[in-house]
């Protein structure tokens, strides 16, 4: 008996810390013109890309910027044009941290970069569905992957509405809707 409820009170603070990490982990609830989302961001698995996240949007950044990339069955992509397609100025890249252990599937966010490993900058996409081969692989420019930082944890609706809307080529930029889908605001909770 003396051991069991040794063994329980040496067990409840290791609970508590593993929920408090998890209650550490900021929310913030983007207003579209297609709805709310409600993202929580995972500081514990990559600290680096939600703090750059938290900068932009601390900054209001993201206000009046648009989805400029919308691939049905893949990605919805955001952060780094207004509504006439003009890109806006960034800080500097951040280092990527994507981990094997942090899958780049349906509903997480990702920072978004380019064939340089640490790229990123202001642009993020939500996986629409498991994207298995952006994960991290190994240590190529390839096999990075790309860093996941969050998850939508309501409005997911949202961004599979946003998925569905009808997308051409503006400006030498391919899959943008033709009827901007703007974020009005991002705002921590």
């Amino acid at each position: 008996m003396r051991k069991t409820l040794l063994s329980l009170l040496l067990t409840i603070p290791l609970l508590m810390s593993s929920l408090s990490m998890a209650q550490d982990n900021p929310i913030v609830v983007m207003e579209t013109s297609k709805g709310t989302i409600k993202i929580e961001l995972w500081a514990d698995k990559a600290p680096i890309s939600v703090e750059n996240f938290l900068r932009y949007t601390d900054n209001d950044f993201f206000n009046g910027m648009v989805f400029h990339r919308v691939i049905p069955g893949f990605m919805v992509q955001g952060g780094g044009f207004d509504p006439d397609m003009v890109q806006k100025s960034t800080y500097d890249a951040i280092k990527n941290e994507a981990s094997a252990s942090v899958p780049n599937d349906r509903g997480t966010l990702a920072m978004a970069r380019t064939n340089v490993v640490d790229s990123a900058t202001a642009q993020f996409f939500v996986n629409l569905v498991d994207n298995d081969f952006l994960n991290h692989t190994d240590e190529t420019a390839r096999g990075f992957g790309y860093a996941v930082f969050g998850e939508v944890i309501e409005g997911m609706d949202v961004m599979d509405a946003i998925a569905t809307v009808e997308t051409g080529t503006t400006k030498g930029f391919q899959n943008v809707p033709t009827e901007p889908v703007i974020i009005t605001s991002a705002k921590r909770q």
